[in-house]
């Protein structure tokens, strides 16, 4: 085996499905929403023909909307264009044993035009590592790592479904953050995630009950940027693979119930030249000591915040999240450890490292991990200062810059930004804003179950 239990060579895949071990590898990428999608292929034909010269998918998975519906409005794929292939070609530094699902391997893939051969610029993977080439232009590599939250509850997808999401039991009936044994109660289930992640080739750090009725919290150990970002869909899809054989289900939404807390994913993030941390340094701001790089990225991350929101909040339930005292940042702020701020700042010298509490768990990890690293790298290149560091409670300073309230809002100033256009170039610019307004549109035309409640009778 190779160094990283669980990730596969080629020649450890022939020797796993010689001895029958392995019959099926799973191909796959991400949509714009992070879902995965892809193909199953027999082991052995994968071998033959997919490993080397890759397969095909229709490039209409990169403008369905959730519900798969082929959505016009779109210059990339639309229905006089026919709607054609997208050369799917696998990443095999990320072949794994997928260990949770019987006899299968499975392998994430980088999306290509059938006939340039070059990246298709709008895939969210695509985007990231052009960022991740940009750093690497300017002498870095970045680090990092993705905390994820998410509420489990006693009932099957199925069920939830059909009972529409209404009177679901959670999988706990107390707040029972850092409890002990109500994570016990639920060890069943996190307990097989850790373990099966760590076969197929993610290192896990731990596990720990949340703020929410039901809410936990499961840590993945830092790495590379693209290595956490495959990491991290691949994580989401494991747990509900998971739950779902276990007749349970959990919810990855960004805020379930406004009742409860929202779920967060956390991303940490710092630049490292030759297996050295860049951001320790000399220059004093309250506690944090840090260099002119930590200062500079850290001030382009802010500063493009507002304008890239979509990515790191990019639905219109990402937004009710963001309320006071709700652990969810509500402004632009920065401070050493401290969670009222969007930005915490956490370790020191080797370990310092910028903590953002901005993103959801319904963020795509290649959009949001993208959006820190172009911002990050702009502040570099244009050595933007950071504001103040800040002491106190970030909800009830009022002269503190606002995150955008809504997707609405969001997408505005996405559409808008001169960053964005030049960070991404305009078909990208005008494929999300498009994706984003498509996605404003199906919730501003449904009735919901909130109007039902209060206008039915009383109106």
């Amino acid at each position: 085996m190779t160094t990283s239990k669980g990730i596969l060579s080629v020649d450890e895949l022939k020797s796993l499905v010689q001895v029958e071990e392995i019959e099926t590898v799973l191909v796959v990428f991400t949509d714009l929403y992070g879902r995965f999608v892809g193909k199953r292929y027999d082991a052995e034909f994968f071998l033959d023909a997919i490993a080397e010269h890759g397969s095909h998918a229709c490039d209409y998975l990169l403008t369905v909307d959730m519900e798969m519906e082929p959505v016009q409005g779109y210059s990339f794929a639309n229905w006089n264009l026919g709607y054609g292939d997208v050369t799917l070609s696998p990443d095999m530094n990320t072949l794994r044993i997928a260990s949770w699902l019987n006899k299968t391997a499975m392998v994430l893939c980088d999306i290509h035009d059938n006939k340039t051969g070059n990246f298709v610029s709008i895939a969210p993977r695509s985007l990231l590592i052009e960022q991740i080439e940009k750093a690497r232009e300017m002498g870095y590599t970045a680090k990092a790592g993705s905390e994820i939250e998410y509420y489990m509850f006693n009932n099957t997808y199925r069920d939830a479904a059909e009972g529409k999401y209404q009177n679901l039991e959670p999988a706990g009936w107390y707040i029972e953050d850092y409890h002990a044994l109500q994570g016990s109660r639920v060890e069943f289930f996190n307990a097989e995630v850790r373990r099966n992640l760590k076969k197929s080739g993610i290192p896990v750090e731990g596990s720990k009950g949340e703020w929410g009725l039901g809410q936990q919290e499961l840590n993945i150990q830092h790495s590379d940027i693209l290595t956490m970002a495959d990491s991290h869909a691949i994580y989401k899809h494991c747990m509900k693979d998971i739950a779902d054989n276990l007749g349970i289900s959990v919810t990855f939404m960004a805020k379930f119930d406004e009742k409860q807390a929202g779920s967060s994913c956390h991303i940490h993030l710092s630049l490292w030249r030759q297996d050295k941390n860049v951001f320790p340094g000399s220059i004093q701001a309250g506690p944090v000591k840090g260099s002119n790089i930590f200062f500079w990225f850290l001030g382009g991350w802010m500063a493009r915040m507002p304008e890239l929101m979509v990515f790191y909040a990019p639905t219109v339930n990402s937004y009710k999240r963001y309320q006071s005292g709700s652990w969810a940042p509500t402004r632009l702020a920065w401070s050493y450890d401290n969670r009222t701020a969007g930005f915490r700042i956490v370790g020191k010298e080797n370990s310092l490292r910028i903590e953002c509490r901005v993103p959801g768990a319904d963020c795509n990890p290649y959009l949001a991990y993208t959006a820190a690293m172009a911002s990050g790298l702009d502040g570099i290149a244009n050595k933007i200062e950071p504001p103040p560091i800040f002491s106190g409670d970030a909800y009830t300073e009022k002269q503190l810059v606002q995150l955008p309230l809504t997707l609405r809002d969001a997408t505005d100033q996405f559409e808008k930004s001169d960053f964005a256009m030049k960070a991404f170039g305009k078909e990208v610019v005008e494929h999300y804003t498009h994706f984003f307004r498509v996605e404003q549109k199906a919730f501003d035309s449904t009735v919901t179950d909130w109007e039902k409640n209060r206008y039915f009778e009383r109106i």
